[in-house]
Formats: C-alpha cells, sequence, structure tokens
C-alpha cells in the first residue's frame, strides 16, 4: 500500500480547490452557449404575437412636429385611423439601421391605394426624424412621435423596425418583427394584406 507524500497531497489538494472554484464558471459558460444557441436558432420574425385578432391598442400619438407630407403638417395618430380601412402600422426610427433599409418596401406598399401606410416614431427626436423623412421620401399618411416608448409597448413591440396588418375592423391580423425586406414583402406582408382585404 503506497502513501502520498506531504508535497503530492498538497498538489492534490490544490487541483481539488481549482476544481471546485471553476464549477460555477463552467456551469455559467454552458448555460450561455445553449441560450446563445437557442436565441440564434430562431426565427425572430415569426415570434407569435398575442395581439392577433385582437383590436388596436388604444393608441393616440401627437405629430412629429415640422414633419409634412404634400406641404401639409403630416398628422399623429388618433383611434379613428384604425378604422374602415386596411392599415400597415410601421414602428421605425431615425436610429434604426433596418429601418433605413426597409423605406423603399415601405413606398412600395404605400402605392397600394387599398390600404393606408401608418407611422410610430419610437423613441426619437423630431429633428432626426425629419431628416430621415427628408432623406427616405414619407409613404405616411399619419405618424405619431412615441417619445416615451409607451404605445409601442402596448402594441407589444420587441424593437424596431416592427410592421403590423390591421383590418377594417380594427384587429390586428398580422405581426412582423424585423424589417420589410424583398423576401417576406410578398410572401408575408402582402399576402396579410390580402387576408386582410377579405376579411378573413
Amino acid at each position: 500500500m503506497s502513501t502520498l507524500s506531504r508535497d503530492e497531497r498538497v498538489t492534490s489538494g490544490s487541483r481539488q480547490r481549482r476544481i471546485i472554484v471553476l464549477l460555477p464558471l463552467i456551469g455559467f459558460l454552458a448555460l450561455a452557449a445553449l441560450f446563445s444557441f437557442r436565441l440564434g436558432s430562431g426565427d425572430p420574425s415569426k415570434i407569435p404575437s398575442a395581439l392577433i385578432g385582437k383590436p388596436v391598442p388604444e393608441t393616440v400619438l401627437p405629430p412629429i412636429a415640422g414633419l409634412e407630407r404634400d406641404g401639409k403638417p403630416l398628422p399623429g395618430i388618433g383611434p379613428n385611423d384604425f378604422k374602415g380601412h386596411v392599415s400597415i402600422v410601421n414602428v421605425w426610427a431615425s436610429w434604426c439601421i433596418p429601418c433605413h433599409d426597409e423605406m423603399p418596401f415601405l413606398h412600395r406598399l404605400a402605392e397600394d391605394r387599398r390600404i393606408r401606410v401608418l407611422g410610430i416614431n419610437y423613441k426619437d427626436q423630431a429633428d432626426n426624424a425629419r431628416r430621415f423623412i427628408d432623406r427616405h421620401g414619407n409613404p405616411f399618411v399619419a405618424s405619431g412621435a412615441d417619445l416615451s416608448g409607451r404605445a409601442s409597448i402596448d402594441w407589444g413591440v420587441y424593437g424596431v423596425p416592427e410592421t403590423f396588418v390591421v383590418g377594417r375592423d380594427g384587429r390586428i391580423v398580422h405581426k412582423l418583427v424585423g424589417p420589410i425586406t424583398a423576401d417576406n414583402i410578398d410572401a408575408v406582408v402582402r399576402a396579410a394584406i390580402e387576408k386582410a382585404l377579405a376579411g378573413s
């Protein structure tokens, strides 16, 4: 039967203490890797919304100061904006890079006279919002300033941009998380618009 020398016992004890100290770090790294994998494996544009089929939230937003359309002040948003016609509601901000990229697609949607395109300007400065619209053009018939972000929270917004399709009855038909793109404008957004126009 062999016995360990004093030095061997000290070395063995040091190794055990190092392993015990490292166990929480190893566990944390394993959990972080799992969360990262789960977050990255899903398509955020397919996140379901609890508001689908429900009436739009009570939304009263002031206009963005100095923003115009056809030489007239662009109105803010009120409850009557969601009644009697199919609407696209786009949550946007000048500081949002994907919002810049999706503007040409919003203009394409705005060409469809069967629908109205409305904007919710999320936590933005009026000067920056005006510069954004001056640069990209204005697809909105109305756009409200959500300076506090409260209205966007009521709409269940995860982050900008997000787009909602609202039926004539004022109920939310579809929610798109992320920008409108060449890949989803027809297959997803226009399909939801047609569904809303059909009244189903």
